[in-house]
Parts: structure tokens; C-alpha cells; sequence
């Protein structure tokens, strides 16, 4: 083994670790980094229900060649074929080709004010700081590969974040109307930055408008399962097609996150900046939920802009690796925070589905859920989960063979994380892993920090030996 970048090979400086790899059983791995580069491409987004966009994902090509489907010139980019533009100079972490909205042509789009207020969002919601050199290049120190991704795109697109301090964020924007570079400096006054977490699933900055505007703005963006709930019935407006985007992408296996704002009064946001500065500066120990509490009571009537989407590459070799593991009869749990439609199509990308393999999927989308999750029922939710989930296991175990019995079939395990929470609950956990441990492939889709720690903890139990 060798290393190309680092210019040097591995060092044996014990033979105890070799002989324990010898004898490992299962593989537990995140996907993040792990499986992929933790190196986040833009490369799509929904704007005011309009798909923007034309590369093709390495998913969208393993899909393709699975299906027999040949990739030609042309690829289907907002619901109408295009041609691919010619290629432009990389640029890390962006790799969005679309005519339509690069080099300023957003301006002629029909619902610019949305594109711009989009690209703004982008340039403004995150944690991102700024570094610029002497030839005035800006670059950019990030808490995530994603929010790189994001301030670069809307640099590229002509909105480019510039200058932070602790009270105000600098945008550099550039005229869609100019054919030389004429840029526009806009000061935001920075007035609370509402943190993202794994618990909350977004993260929004209230700022306000330099004048004439003056308008106190509430920027937002998450997860999609979060952020729909929170839309104002007005700001509806392109959700249907926003929807249709995102799951295509997903299906891409793309990671997608919803963007969203709204205008504050003035009265709102000073009630809201009392009580969120109360719960910051106290010493209880609910201190944390009090701030959540108070994010959350702003965070609302949100008005839908669209959604972004960043391709986190395979890392080179992945497929042939799994498929070599698996020949040697390793099973494989891959742990993720997907969506399920992501994670089942990065799993034959990287070859840890595979074509002829039966696929047991673990879901809580039958009718009577749905049905009871409308009329919010806490307690009757709790119990047909459970008793959903505990079915859908026990049917797992009658079609995958006992341990011994020869079966030329393989199997293939798919949980997503509402089920995963019942799984892992101590009356039903081991019986979730004597199917989990028959089969193949695992793949916890939707699971959180907690979960993936708890799901390592239980395939421990078992008397096989573990890499996690």
C-alpha cells in the first residue's frame, strides 16, 4: 500500500492489528468521508420551480449503465433536453454548467427577484469566514465542505460573500447588466446567526437590509423534512415542483437542502431578540432548549425560494473495494444520513447493492401511519410504529434464510431512521439484528450521531468480530 499525495508507504509496527483484520466479520462505516471525498460539488438547484443544472452525477452514470441506458450528448436538464455546454475552467466546489443563469443570464430569467433573493441566501446564511489576498481573490475558512460549496457557488454566480465581522456581513455583487465587471458593495447588519444542530436540521441568520430597503430579512435553510413544515400558506408557491426536484435529486445522489425566507416587522423581531438573548445569557440547565424555543418561534411563515443540491464524490476504488469484500464474505453496514431513494442509489454506485440481490426495506409509510401523523396523536403514533416496524422485521426473518442453510440468493437490509428509533428499542433491537446479521448489506438511512452510535453498540453484542 502506497500513498501518492503523501509520497510514502505504509509501515507494519504491529502484526496483532493483521490478525484481527484477519478474522473481522462485519463492517460498520459512515459514508461521509469514508466511503466518499468529503469534497462538495454545487452541481444543481431548484429555483422558483425551475431545475437548473446539467451535469451528470456519478449516480445518475452507475444507474444508467445498471439500466443499459447509454449517456449521449444530451441530458435532461428542467424537464426539456439540452446540450451540454462546453466545459469552463474548474473550480473547486462548484460545477454547475447552465446558460440560463450563468455569466448574469439570470436577469432575463422570469422570476429573477427569486433567483437573486436565492443566490443572496446563499451569500449570506452560513458561518463562513472570509480570507481576501492582496490581489483582492477571496477564499473561504468553512465548519463544512457544504457551506464551502455554497458561498463559492454564489461568488460564481455573481454574488460574492466578502467581509464578515461581528456585527455586519459585506456582499460584492456583480451587475447582470454589465459586460465588464462592475460590482455593487452591499453591508447587511448581522443581527443573530440561529446555528444549525443535528437535532434542529437547519440554520438561519436574521440581518438587516442596507438602505433604501432597510427591511429586517430572516434568511433559512434545511433539510427538506424540516423546512416544509415551517412555510407560510402563501409562500407555497413553487412547493409541488420543488418537491419533484429534490427527489430527483436524491435519486441522483445528491444532498439537497431547502432554502427559504421571510421579512420581519420590527415589533416581532424585538420580541424575539428579548427572549432569544435571555435564553442565551442564562445558567439553567434547559438553557439550550430555551434557545431553541426561541429560534423556533421565528423560524415560521417562511416563503419557499428552492433548493440546493452538492455531489460529495466516491472515493477512487470504493466499488472494486466493497465488491472484493463481499467475495470474501464480509458483510457490510453503511450508517448515513440520506435520504433512503439517495442511499439505495449511492449503494449500487458503490457496488454495496448489487444487481439479483432481494432488498428488504424497513419504512413507516404505511396508510394508518400517515393517517395518524396528520391528526397528531403522539401516543397511538408511538404504538402502530412500533407494531409496524416489529412486523416488517419478523417478515424479514421468515424470507431470509437461518445461518447454515445454503442459498444461492443474497440479501440486503434498508432502514430508514423513524423505524431505526423502534429497531433500537430494547424489546425489539435483538430481533432487528438477528436479520440484520443474515444479510449481506445494511444500509441505516435518515440516522442521526446517536443512532449510528447505538446501532454500533448493538452489532458489538454479537460474538463476530467488528471494524466500526
Amino acid at each position: 500500500m502506497y500513498d501518492e499525495e503523501s509520497d510514502k508507504p505504509t509501515h507494519a509496527r504491529t502484526s496483532n492489528l493483521n490478525e484481527e483484520l484477519g478474522q473481522v466479520d462485519t463492517i460498520l462505516s459512515d459514508k461521509t468521508g469514508t466511503l466518499t471525498c468529503n469534497m462538495m460539488e454545487f452541481i444543481k438547484c431548484s429555483i422558483a420551480g425551475t431545475a437548473y443544472g446539467q451535469s451528470v452525477t456519478e449516480v445518475e452514470k452507475a444507474m444508467a449503465l445498471r439500466k443499459g441506458v447509454p449517456l449521449g450528448d444530451e441530458i435532461e436538464a428542467g424537464g426539456h433536453k439540452e446540450k451540454q455546454i462546453e466545459e469552463s475552467p474548474h473550480v473547486k466546489g462548484f460545477n454547475l454548467k447552465d446558460p440560463r443563469i450563468m455569466d448574469g443570464n439570470w436577469i432575463h430569467e422570469p422570476n429573477k427577484d427569486v433567483i437573486r433573493d436565492f443566490f443572496r441566501l446563499l451569500a449570506i446564511c452560513h458561518t463562513c469566514i472570509p480570507e481576501v489576498d492582496e490581489t483582492d481573490k477571496v477564499s473561504y475558512e468553512a465548519e463544512s465542505p457544504d457551506e464551502a460549496a455554497f458561498v463559492i457557488a454564489a461568488r460564481e454566480l455573481g454574488f460574492e460573500f466578502y467581509k464578515r465581522t461581528q456585527t455586519s456581513i459585506v456582499i460584492r455583487e456583480r451587475d447582470p447588466n454589465q459586460n465588464v465587471a462592475d460590482y455593487q458593495y452591499r453591508k447587511y447588519e448581522l443581527l443573530n446567526v440561529l446555528e444549525f444542530s443535528s437535532s434542529r436540521r437547519r440554520m438561519s441568520v436574521i440581518v438587516k437590509e442596507p438602505e433604501p430597503e432597510g427591511r429586517i430579512l430572516l434568511f433559512s435553510k434545511g433539510a427538506d423534512s424540516v423546512m416544509f413544515t415551517r412555510l407560510a400558506p402563501d409562500g407555497r408557491k413553487f412547493e409541488e415542483e420543488t418537491k419533484r426536484h429534490i427527489n430527483e435529486y436524491s435519486d441522483s445522489g445528491l444532498r439537497t437542502l431547502v432554502l427559504a425566507y421571510r421579512v420581519l416587522d420590527e415589533k416581532e423581531y424585538e420580541n424575539f431578540a428579548e427572549k432569544f438573548r435571555t435564553a442565551k445569557i442564562s445558567g439553567s440547565a434547559d438553557r439550550d432548549e430555551q434557545i431553541g424555543e426561541a429560534a423556533d418561534s421565528i423560524e415560521r411563515d417562511l416563503i419557499l425560494l428552492g433548493a440546493t443540491a452538492v455531489e460529495d464524490k466516491l472515493q477512487k476504488g470504493v466499488p472494486e473495494c466493497i465488491d472484493k469484500l463481499a467475495q470474501a464474505g464480509i458483510k457490510i453496514w453503511v450508517l448515513t444520513g440520506d435520504k433512503m431513494e439517495t442511499a439505495i442509489n449511492i449503494g449500487f454506485a458503490c457496488s454495496l447493492l448489487r444487481q439479483g440481490m432481494t432488498q428488504i426495506i424497513i419504512a413507516l409509510e404505511a396508510p394508518d401511519i400517515i393517517a395518524l401523523e396528520k391528526n397528531g396523536d403522539k401516543d397511538s403514533i408511538a404504538k402502530a410504529s412500533k407494531q409496524s416496524v416489529m412486523g416488517q422485521i419478523e417478515d424479514g426473518i421468515k424470507q431470509v434464510p437461518t445461518l447454515g442453510q445454503s442459498s444461492t440468493e443474497s440479501f440486503a437490509l434498508i432502514i430508514d431512521g423513524k423505524s431505526l428509533t423502534y429497531a433500537l428499542e430494547d424489546d425489539v433491537k435483538f430481533k432487528f439484528l438477528d436479520l440484520a446479521v443474515k444479510c449481506a448489506s445494511v444500509i441505516c438511512c435518515r440516522s442521526s450521531p446517536k443512532q449510528k452510535a447505538l446501532v454500533t453498540r448493538l452489532v458489538k453484542h454479537s460474538d463476530k468480530v467488528t471494524l466500526a
